[in-house]
């Protein structure tokens, strides 16, 4: 059986999940996907949980806008790098091209994302490798391997045998945001919690990292919207 839906201009899809320890209804709206989650108790009949949905329709609606539409990555469409939005067009030859403000990708458009996802990567690996290779030296300890990833929970860790590991998509951040988690990663070499003592080293490799943190915060969740 499909999920339900809740009828209106755009149609909403809804997520039905039961929990035994729900004790009521609860709602939530991804704001890495938008998706719309009802979780509710286990006997509770799947009629009361839309209606809950349909009387909290207009808060759905409002944070749905205030998130914004996913955006596929296709020739025409915006996307930042390094904090700058490039707009995406159709190139020549075999490379990926970045000029002043456009990116231009070469291939058939069905495939524009796909190639500029794997560019946005080999140049994230640099850009993540130059700063954690860096603040390493900086903190005198050297990490395992660095691999990239496309998360969702967070943007980078660091493993105890000295691995770390980044989002991909800090390559589309501003350069001091995407720095700031390279020496926040590379500063659980010497400290595998967030005491103070963590904290102070990440500000003894980096500085003031409370504006990158507050970036992530606000505008991290929307890096997500575009769908390569």
């Amino acid at each position: 059986m499909s999920d339900p839906v809740l009828s209106g201009d755009p149609p909403i899809p809804l997520i039905l999940r039961r929990s035994a320890r729900a004790k009521r209804i609860s709602l939530r709206i991804s704001q890495l996907d938008g998706r719309v989650t009802l979780t509710l108790p286990k006997r509770l009949a799947e009629r009361e949980a839309l209606d809950f949905a349909r009387s909290k329709e207009g808060w759905i609606r409002k944070h749905l806008d205030a998130r914004g539409a996913d955006l596929q990555v296709l020739p025409g469409v915006e996307v930042p790098v390094a904090g700058q939005m490039f707009k995406v067009a159709r190139g020549q030859g075999r490379r990926v091209q970045i000029g002043a403000d456009v990116i231009a990708v070469p291939g058939p458009e069905e495939r524009v994302g796909v190639r500029l996802a794997s560019h946005l990567k080999l140049v994230a690996r640099d850009r993540l490798a130059a700063a954690s290779d860096a603040y390493a030296a900086q903190l005198g300890l050297g990490y395992s391997r660095l691999t990239l990833r496309d998360t969702r929970s967070r943007w980078g860790s660091c493993t105890s045998d000295g691995a770390l590991m980044f989002s991909w998509r800090l390559i589309m951040t501003p350069p001091e945001v995407l720095n700031y988690v390279a020496a926040h990663e590379v500063a659980h070499l010497a400290q595998m919690n967030h005491s103070p003592a963590f904290w102070a080293e990440v500000t003894r490799l980096y500085g003031d990292y409370d504006p990158p943190r507050r970036w992530l915060r606000t505008h991290g969740s929307g890096l997500h919207r575009y769908r390569f």
